[in-house]
């Protein structure tokens, strides 16, 4: 049986025919691929609201310290890794209602650490920057969900590039060099703008593996949740790129 956390993208979906059964089909294909974009984007819009929530209401402060992060703050940044990892390795054993309230915890964990932004970066910075990636990523999608060509071996050349730009982030950490950074935040849109358009072919192929089957359920939230990181991390590399300090 094919894994349909990890189908080829490119494929012909199974049952893709110009019959009564094809349109059955594609009907269930957009569907689902509502269901995605209506979880992705709720996400996107809670990490938003609670983002703002926290600031505002300077419940921020107890995220901070005179030399950085408190040690909620700490927390704050690093469960939502654990979360990541806890549905990545254990998607195929957990039940949809537990993938569903992990995800919003996610989304819930990354706002409140988001809150801290509006500290660095103007509002109408964090605001431009949020308008240009929800566009790029409109018509990135859209590409990946039209196009023809099979996206497999250029997403997989860009996890590679993923893997390294984790890597020069880091060791950047240390080295503070100014330049470096500018350089990683280009690469960085680059390599999650080709993600999306690979993510959501991706997900679309996956629709031909889980259709109507116990899979469905989670195989929407985990498409959700890699979308929502592509936006996430085009948001803020476009955001160190552009923004303009509250300073």
């Amino acid at each position: 049986m094919a894994n349909w956390s990890d189908p080829r993208p490119g494929l012909a979906p199974v049952g893709a025919a110009t019959d009564a059964r094809g349109v059955a089909y594609d009907a269930g294909l957009r569907a689902y691929m509502l269901s995605v974009y209506n979880y992705m984007a709720s996400a996107v819009l809670l990490t938003g609201i609670v983002a703002m929530g926290v600031f505002y209401s300077g419940a921020y402060q107890a995220l901070v310290s005179r030399g950085g992060l408190s040690p909620l703050g700490w927390v704050v940044t690093f469960a939502p890794l654990a979360i990541v990892f806890a549905m990545s390795f254990g998607q195929n054993r957990m039940a949809t209602g537990t993938l569903q309230a992990l995800f919003w915890a996610y989304a819930t964990l990354l706002g409140a650490s988001f809150s801290t932004l509006f500290l660095a970066y103007a509002n109408s910075s964090i605001a431009g920057a949020f308008f240009a990636t929800a566009a790029g990523f409109a018509g990135l999608s859209l590409w990946g969900y039209t196009t023809e060509r099979n996206l497999s071996a250029f997403g997989s050349f860009l996890i590679v590039g993923l893997v390294g730009l984790v890597v020069a982030m880091l060791v950047n950490a240390f080295l503070h060099s100014g330049p470096v950074a500018l350089v990683i935040s280009v690469i960085g849109v680059l390599i999650f703008a080709g993600l999306t358009a690979y993510d959501t072919q991706r997900t679309k192929s996956i629709y031909s593996y889980v259709a109507g089957t116990e899979n469905e359920g989670r195989a929407k939230i985990m498409s959700a949740l890699n979308l929502y990181l592509d936006f996430i991390n085009m948001f803020l590399f476009i955001l160190r790129l552009f923004g303009s300090s509250r300073n």
